[in-house]
């Protein structure tokens, strides 16, 4: 690069005049100022590595334009000066400097960036490089006004101060390097994409921050600027480019180096805390703005592990050593004990050795290590607390400070590594960041909850579970493999006690934190924690009483002083109430009596009123009507409902609103998070323990017409969901499967009450409330989830209103409002008292052909199901015995929705699935009178192709699924042309395919069920059809345990049942010329045929989707059809086929027979 010469500075004449008049395009200064705003947003979001000096307060009333006053007379001085090298020039130059510098600054005051970068330009052409002190005194303009101002330079003035700055690094004296590497950091701030042509010059080789940052550098101030100058080029605004790769890793190689080194001999405390909070700094920006990867695990692993020992600078009473590299594996990598003073030795995956401070009680020369639980060395140090004098003191707090600062940046890096890698990568260092319970007499593990409960800092406290929240979150099949043990004599851990163990003492540190912790923020961290380790925790697996002691520990905190803190307390019972519902344990827990945790006199719990407040309920006609109609569980009321009820129904206290910050201005009731956050425990209750809930039915409806009552819209919107959930639950009651008894569940008359109450209440309004589409979208799930038992009971004139307004909203133009519309019309259309409405149902099938074109995808999804269901509804008409709605339904009707499933067969698979389904079940109800109609003849044929190019293909297993079961319903349909249609033998083809070669198991037994479903031999074609058929049988059951994943394994016995269904059922069919291709198959493969049809016929009662039957009594009396029918065919003369049939199934009866213990006779043998 050439180098930055005072003879370069006088030949730039058009540079110069162009500078001088500031004449910067319009765009650039635009652009400038949108990145200083979101670089001042950047500065105040870092945890780190702040530049120094924020701006003064703003003097009020006083106009931007008088603000900015100063610095435009300074800089029209500046601007009128031309290069002088006297010493009066210098001198001039000097003072304005000063006076810019001390000039009162401050965002807003009416200085325009494109001011700053010219005055900046022309600063840099007065001054030489030669004059080292002008340099420095420039530099500092530079890092003054860019800071405090919040400037992000543009382009083009950038390309020439970078050529400045960087030359005067070369230049100037080593002594200015400090100051013009500070300027250097302020111009290259969010500015790393536009310092390409730079790059070379600063990270090169042999680039100026290369050598300034390396560990030999002299000048530890100079190393740290160098290191703050990488930081800040890493530094990227959203939609501008990123560093490129190579200089990526450049940077991250010279961070984790840094990270990695000792501090040395010359550098104080604050200096090397500041260089490591630029190295975390700049860590944190290639993973957040530069999106950098982290695919190499010795990588990884160099990162974790200074990470880990950063996050433990500086904190009293620990000094942890660890190794230069965390490996993902439980084996042990290194010893952590020290040479001379002896160390607890941990694993090496995450448990580095930890020397605490030697005990003061000790004898003279004695060496004593104290547990890290021990009362002295996790009580949280305070200043106060040390032997130092005042003089001292101030400087040792300023340096436990800038420690604590250190250990934030490394723990905000750690959040940003967190969010960069797979979740199943970041598991394999769970040991390292996650405590384990102590082995007896053995030291506790150094891990965040080290953190969490012994640093002196609230924020770092904060941070630290912040980061264990994201570690928690999304790690539910992780955790899922956990598993109590009482077996202590085994010779080594399994991996699933020792998670269960890791669970079990996270329980034990949270809690233990709740109670010592005394600021609020931390406070509602640790909650938030709580409720993320109860939301993935497997406790159907694991011991009793760790929901309990987590649910009576945060009872108090429902009525702490801090809203947010109470708004916390609710999610993490909401996440109790929701996780693996129903438990026992939490329904004995929902049944405790009112006052029990609510009060304590206990010093480590908030202050409490007294717990009458909440037991007030809301009375009125509503509840007085419900109330003796409906099932009582329990004499005992459920305070969490009766307390979720009262925040969103009832005023709040005075003694509790001090700090409820989200409460609405002069709003009489609970702010708005809490209201909110109780309506999400009621919802939860409804749908894990309804039947606690189901007792205050009347009075959720209650509720729920306050809430969509209300004029806050996400008031509504929950108030909607949690209709929606009582519908559900209700719906599940009835269910044909549902485990409640009869006599247990809500009466119908009663859910009849419940719904008249809704649809004359709000709940319409909510439905026609399209200034909010989400509520009505909301509104709209919840309508759906009617009790069709109940929807009949209805007045008539509510369930024409429900179809009424259904109908009107899938015209709607937003496509949330059209999709729930259209979902809901797919639930009516399946009501008992809907289903054979002939109008109803051509009104449905319109609306939802309407909603196939629509161009959202998830609109399209939803109206195939709901297609898919209307389908559904002709098959069950078609099965009365009344004949009228086949009559009365349009034909024409009929070939649009065939038109529209084809088409929608081509979509994506979440359509295309639904709309298979669709065509199986309309080619199924063709009565012969369409059938004989030409135009329909086309139209049954694209049909029929689509299904079977949806089988063949590489699609979602549901995808194929679906096409396999919708190829059996066209099997079904007697009036359809089987034995002559030329689409049978590609439909077969088809079919033969999936069942001998598809990956999923699932797919090959309904393939094989459509392929039993034919009932009569001439559906199956020629012999030679016939025979490929029955041999792709007879191979898929040779080949029913080849697969290699081994999620298919389960399957496997469900797909051997349906394929032997299948060959029985060919069998029951044969005609004589089918039997010599039989018998030469059998010859082949009786022995594994034989052995198999024995596991069909001696298989449980266990429930599948095959439609195999389910008792032994049932599949032996289809063998014996078989054998009967077999039996009955007039054999070719000298054909032996029939012989060798009959006396294999016999065989296999007589074998089945015996081992039964059932005394069967054996059938046919008169007939031979």
């Amino acid at each position: 690069m050439a180098v930055f010469s005072w003879f370069v500075l006088i030949q730039a004449p058009v540079l110069n005049s162009a500078m001088a008049t500031g004449t910067v395009g319009q765009k650039s200064a635009v652009s400038a100022m949108a990145v200083a705003t979101h670089r001042g947003k950047m500065a105040a979001a870092q945890v780190v590595g702040s530049l120094p000096g924020g701006p003064p307060p703003e003097t009020p009333g006083e106009p931007p334009f008088e603000q900015g006053r100063g610095f435009r007379c300074l800089s029209a001085r500046l601007c009128a000066l031309r290069p002088d090298d006297s010493s009066s020039g210098r001198t001039e130059i000097h003072l304005l400097f000063d006076q810019l510098i001390s000039e009162t600054y401050s965002e807003g005051c009416g200085v325009a960036p494109e001011d700053v970068s010219t005055l900046l330009v022309q600063a840099c052409r007065l001054v030489p490089l030669n004059q080292n002190h002008l340099v420095s005194k420039l530099s500092q303009l530079i890092h003054h006004l860019l800071n405090t101002l919040q400037v992000i330079v543009d382009e083009q003035n950038l390309d020439f101060l970078l050529a400045y700055t960087i030359s005067a690094i070369q230049q100037c004296s080593s002594w200015t390097h400090m100051q013009i590497l500070q300027a250097l950091a302020a111009l290259v701030y969010c500015n790393g994409s536009k310092c390409q042509k730079y790059l070379p010059d600063l990270l090169g080789k042999s680039g100026l921050l290369m050598k300034l940052s390396d560990l030999a550098q002299s000048d530890p101030e100079v190393r740290r600027a160098a290191v703050h100058c990488m930081a800040n080029l890493c530094l990227s605004v959203p939609g501008q480019p990123y560093l490129e790769e190579p200089y990526q890793n450049i940077c991250f190689q010279v961070f984790l180096t840094t990270l990695q080194s000792p501090k040395s001999s010359d550098m104080d405390d604050i200096t090397f805390c500041m260089l490591l909070q630029n190295a975390l700094k700049g860590i944190q920006s290639l993973l957040n703005g530069g999106k950098m990867k982290l695919t190499q695990t010795d990588e990884l692993g160099a990162l974790l592990a200074v990470l880990k020992k950063s996050m433990f600078h500086g904190l009293p009473g620990l000094n942890i050593e660890m190794p230069t590299v965390l490996y993902p594996t439980p084996l042990p990598q290194y010893d952590g004990r020290p040479p001379i003073q002896p160390q607890q030795s941990e694993s090496s995956t995450s448990r580095p050795a930890v020397s605490l401070p030697l005990a003061a009680s000790g004898a003279a020369g004695e060496d004593r290590v104290s547990s890290p639980f021990s009362s002295s060395s996790w009580k949280r140090v305070s200043s106060s607390e040390s032997d130092y004098s005042d003089a001292e003191g101030g400087m040792q707090n300023k340096v436990r400070s800038y420690q604590a600062r250190v250990r934030q940046g490394a723990l905000a890096c750690f959040l940003s590594t967190i969010k960069s890698i797979e979740k199943r990568v970041l598991y394999g260092y769970w040991s390292a960041f996650v405590p384990d319970t102590p082995e007896l007499g053995s030291p506790q593990s150094v891990s965040l909850m080290t953190l969490t409960l012994k640093d002196p800092s609230p924020k770092t406290r904060a941070c630290a579970l912040q980061v264990l929240s994201a570690i928690l979150e999304g790690s539910k099949q992780f955790l899922s493999v956990a598993e109590d043990t009482s077996d202590h004599k085994r010779a080594f851990t399994p991996f699933s006690v020792m998670i269960a163990s890791s669970i079990k003492e996270l329980h034990r540190c949270l809690l233990l934190a709740l109670v010592a912790e005394s600021s609020s923020q931390t406070l509602t961290q640790i909650i938030k924690c709580l409720a993320n380790l109860v939301s993935n925790s497997p406790y159907n697996r694991l011991k009793l009483s760790l929901l309990t002691k987590v649910w009576n520990q945060i009872k108090p905190y429902i009525r702490h002083k801090d809203v947010n803190v109470r708004v916390s307390s609710l999610t993490l019972l909401g996440a109790i109430v929701s996780t693996h519902a129903p438990l026992p344990e939490v329904q004995l827990l929902l049944q405790q009596p009112c006052s029990s945790g609510l009060s304590g006199s206990s010093s480590a719990t908030p202050h409490l009123s007294p717990p009458e407040w909440w037991k007030k309920a809301p009375s009125g006609p509503f509840v007085e009507e419900g109330a003796v109609s409906s099932p009582k569980l329990s004499s005992e009321p459920c305070w969490l409902i009766r307390l979720c009820i009262s925040i969103v129904v009832l005023p709040r206290e005075d003694s509790c609103s001090g700090s409820d910050a989200g409460s609405a201005g002069g709003s009489i009731y609970e702010p708005f998070p809490m209201r909110l956050e109780a309506l999400q425990v009621l919802a939860h209750l409804a749908r894990g323990y309804f039947s606690m809930t189901q007792v205050y039915l009347m009075e959720l409806g209650e509720v729920i017409c306050k809430c969509l009552g209300e004029a806050d819209p996400s008031i509504q919107l929950h108030g909607a969901k949690l209709l929606e959930e009582l519908g559900t639950s209700l719906i599940h009651q009835y269910k044909p499967d549902s485990s409640v008894a009869p006599d247990q569940r809500v009466p119908v008359p009663l859910v009849v009450t419940f719904w008249t109450a809704m649809l004359n209440g709000p709940l319409p309004r909510a439905l026609q409330n399209a200034e909010h589409p989400t509520l009505q979208a909301s509104a709209c799930d919840a309508l759906s989830s009617i009790l069709p038992e109940a929807f009949g009971s209805l007045p008539s004139d509510r369930q024409i209103l429900c179809i009424t307004m259904l109908l009107g909203l899938n015209d709607s133009k937003n496509r949330l409002v059209k999709a729930a519309t259209s979902r809901a019309l797919g639930v009516y259309v399946l009501f008992p008292c809907l289903r054979q409405d002939v109008i109803f149902v051509a009104d449905t099938a319109n609306a939802i052909l309407m909603s196939l074109q629509d161009k959202s995808p998830n609109v399209r999804a939803k109206a195939a199901w709901s297609l898919g269901n209307l389908t559904d509804t002709l098959i069950v008409n078609m099965e009365t015995p009344d004949p009228s709605f086949q009559e009365e339904f349009s034909g024409l009707l009929l070939l649009k929705m065939l038109q529209s499933a084809i088409d929608a067969s081509k979509d994506k698979d979440k359509v295309k699935s639904n709309a298979v389904r669709a065509l199986g079940n309309l080619l199924h109800f063709l009565q012969p009178s369409h059938i004989e109609k030409p135009r329909f003849a086309e139209i049954i044929e694209e049909a029929i192709q689509a299904l079977i190019s949806t089988v063949l293909i590489e699609a979602a297993m549901k995808v194929r699924w679906n096409a396999c079961y919708a190829m059996g319903n066209v099997f079904k349909n007697p009036a359809l042309p089987l034995e002559t249609a030329p689409w049978t033998s590609q439909a077969y083809d088809a079919l033969t395919s999936v069942v001998t070669s598809c990956k999923n198991f699932k797919v090959r037994i309904r393939s094989a069920a459509a392929l039993a479903v034919p009932r009569r031999r001439e559906h199956y074609g020629s012999v030679e059809q016939y025979a490929q058929i029955w041999d792709a049988l007879v191979t898929a059951l040779q080949k029913s345990e080849d697969t290699t994943d081994f999620l298919e394994f389960k399957y496997c016995a469900s797909l051997r049942t349906q394929i032997c269904q299948a060959l029985i059922h060919l069998l029951s069919l044969a005609s004589p010329s089918d039997l010599s291709c039989i018998r030469k198959t059998l010859e082949l493969h009786r022995d594994m045929v034989q052995s198999y049809i024995l596991q069909f016929l001696k298989s449980g009662t266990e429930r599948d989707d095959t439609g195999a039957p389910h008792h032994p009594q049932e599949r032996d009396q289809m063998v014996r059809t078989a054998l009967g029918h077999i039996n009955s065919v007039q054999a070719l003369a000298g054909d032996p086929a029939k012989r060798a049939i009959v006396a294999f199934l016999e065989d296999t009866l007589s074998i089945y027979s015996d081992s039964s213990g059932s005394q069967v006779a054996p059938l046919g043998l008169t007939h031979r």
